[in-house]
C-alpha cells in the first residue's frame, strides 16, 4: 500500500513518515495542497492523509479533486479540534474518516489499518467485477485418456509450486481451464485469478491495461486506473495467447517479471507486486523467437514448466465424457431435460475430427440442446450447424485432415454468409485463428 501525507506542518509529516514507514507502507510526503496535487497527478495512491487547513490549495479542495479523479482512493483528513465541523463536511464529500489533532501514534495506526482493510476490500471487489464481466465460469477438466491423465499429474505437481507455466495447444483445447486448475492447487487459491486476453486488447492500450495509468497520462485517461497486474497482486495472472503481445510491451513485461514491480503509464513511481504468471498460446513460441516476433529471454522466463495440451482428435475416448458433461451443463443452464445422446449421434461426435477442439464440441452440444425437439440428441440435431453427419463424415476416413478442415471451414463460412465472427464462434475458434486458417488454405471469402 502506498500512502501520501499532505500537511504543511513538518513535525506532523515527519511523525507520519516514521510511524507508517515502520508499518511497511510506502510513504510520500507533500508540503502543502499544491505539492500534493502535483504528486497525485503523477501517481495513484491507495490512501491519502491530508490536513484541511493549509495555505494555497486547501485540504477540502484537494479532497474534491482526489475523489473526482479516483473515487476508490481512501482519504483520511487531519483537523484541529476547532474544525471538527469541517471534518464532518469533508466526510460528506467522500473522506473515509478524520483524525483530530493532537493524535497519538496508536490512533494513527488504528485508523490507517482500518483504511487499509477497506482499500483491500475495494480492490477485491474490482477484481471480482472484472471476473464477472468477463463471464468466466468454473469448469472441471474432463478426460480419462492417457494424454489427459498425464496433464492432470502435471497440474498436481506444478500447482503447489510458484513456478511460471507455459501452456501450449490448439485453440479450444482448454488452456484456460488448465491455468485455473493450477491456480486452485496453489497457495494463492484464495487470491485473484486475473485473465489478460492478449488477442483482444488494442495494441496502443495494452500497456495501460497491464500496468494501469494515472489521470491525464494520455488522451482519454480521465481517471487513474489500476492495471491487471496490480489487481492480481498476491494471486495469479493468466496471459492468454501471449504471442500477440508486441515487442515493446514484451520488454516491459519482462522487466516487471524480473523486478517484481510495475510503473503506471504517466507515473515515475514503481509499485511492488507479488504474482504468479501462467501463459498460454496456440503458436510455437520458439518459431516466433526465430521469426523475431517474440523475445527469447521472455520465452525462457515463461517456459519454466511447459504443458502441451493434445487436440481433441487425439483423445477420442474423452469425447463421450465431454459430450455428456456439456449436455448436463446446458440442460441446467437452459432449463431443459434431454435424457442423453443417441448412439448414432454419439458415433458421429466420436468420429468427427473437431478442428475447433473442445470449444467446438461444447458449442455443438449447446446448440443441440437449444434446438432439439427429441428426448435424446439425435444425428439430425447435429446437422443444423456446420457439423456434418452424412457422406462427408464417412469420406473423412480417406481424406487428409487438412482437406477436412478446409472443407469444414468453407461450409461454415457459407452457412453464415461469410460472416467471420459468427463462423469462428460456430467453429469454436477465435477470429484471428480463423483468419490464419483462411489464409493457409487459400479460402475465398468474397
Amino acid at each position: 500500500m502506498n500512502i501520501l501525507v499532505v500537511d504543511d506542518d513538518e513535525v506532523i509529516r515527519d511523525a507520519c513518515d516514521q510511524l507508517l514507514s515502520g508499518m511497511k507502507y510506502d510513504i510520500r510526503l507533500a508540503v502543502d495542497g499544491n505539492d500534493g496535487l502535483e504528486k497525485i497527478k503523477k501517481e495513484a495512491f491507495d490512501i491519502v492523509i491530508l490536513d484541511l487547513k493549509m495555505p494555497g490549495l486547501s485540504g477540502m479542495e484537494l479532497l474534491k479533486i482526489v475523489k473526482e479523479d479516483n473515487p476508490e482512493t481512501i482519504v483520511i483528513v487531519i483537523t484541529g479540534y476547532a474544525t471538527v465541523e469541517s471534518a464532518v463536511e469533508a466526510m460528506k464529500l467522500g473522506a473515509y474518516d478524520f483524525l483530530p489533532k493532537p493524535f497519538t501514534p496508536e490512533e494513527l495506526r488504528i485508523i490507517v489499518r482500518r483504511a487499509t482493510d477497506k482499500r483491500k476490500l475495494t480492490l477485491d471487489n474490482l477484481r471480482l467485477k472484472r471476473e464477472l464481466d468477463s463471464n468466466q465460469e468454473y469448469e472441471m477438466i474432463v478426460g480419462k485418456s492417457q494424454g489427459m491423465r498425464q496433464i492432470m499429474k502435471l497440474i498436481d505437481k506444478v500447482g503447489p509450486t510458484d513456478s511460471t507455466v507455459l501452456i501450449t495447444g490448439e485453440s479450444g483445447t482448454g488452456k484456460e481451464l488448465v491455468a485455473r486448475a493450477i491456480h486452485r492447487q496453489s497457495a494463492r487459491n484464495e487470491r485473484p485469478f486475473v485473465t489478460v486476453d492478449c488477442s483482444t486488447l488494442v495494441e496502443n492500450l495494452f500497456e495501460s491495461e497491464l500496468f494501469g495509468h494515472v489521470k491525464g497520462s494520455f488522451t482519454g485517461a480521465t481517471a487513474t486506473k489500476h492495471g491487471r497486474l496490480e489487481l492480481a497482486n498476491n494471486g495469479t495472472v493468466f496471459f492468454d495467447e501471449i504471442s500477440n503481445i508486441g515487442l515493446n510491451v514484451q520488454a516491459k513485461l519482462l522487466r516487471a517479471i524480473q523486478e517484481r514491480e510495475i510503473t503506471k503509464v504517466g507515473s515515475t513511481q514503481a509499485v511492488k507486486i507479488d504474482i504468479r504468471i501462467i501463459a498460454a498460446t496456440n503458436r510455437d513460441l520458439l518459431e516466433c523467437v526465430k521469426e523475431g516476433s517474440f523475445r527469447e529471454d521472455l520465452f525462457y522466463r515463461l517456459s519454466v514448466v511447459p504443458i502441451q495440451l493434445p487436440p481433441l482428435r487425439e483423445r477420442q475416448n474423452d469425447i463421450p465424457l465431454l459430450a455428456n458433461h456439456f449436455l448436463n451443463k446446458y440442460n441446467k443452464k437452459r432449463g431443459k431435460s434431454i435424457h442423453g445422446i443417441s448412439d448414432p449421434a454419439m458415433n458421429a461426435l466420436t468420429n468427427y475430427d473437431w478442428p475447433g477442439n473442445v470449444r467446438e464440441l461444447e458449442n455443438t452440444i449447446e446448440r443441440a440442446v437449444v434446438l432439439t425437439e427429441h428426448r435424446f440428441i439425435e444425428s439430425s440435431d447435429l446437422s443444423y450447424y456446420a457439423f456434418n453427419v452424412g457422406t462427408e463424415l464417412d469420406a473423412s476416413k480417406e481424406t487428409a485432415l487438412a482437406d477436412m478442415e478446409k472443407a469444414h471451414i468453407e461450409k461454415t463460412l457459407k452457412i453464415y454468409n461469410g460472416h467471420k465472427m459468427k463462423a469462428a464462434e460456430a467453429l469454436g475458434i477465435d477470429r484471428k485463428t480463423l483468419r490464419l486458417k483462411i489464409k493457409r488454405y487459400g479460402i475465398k471469402t468474397d
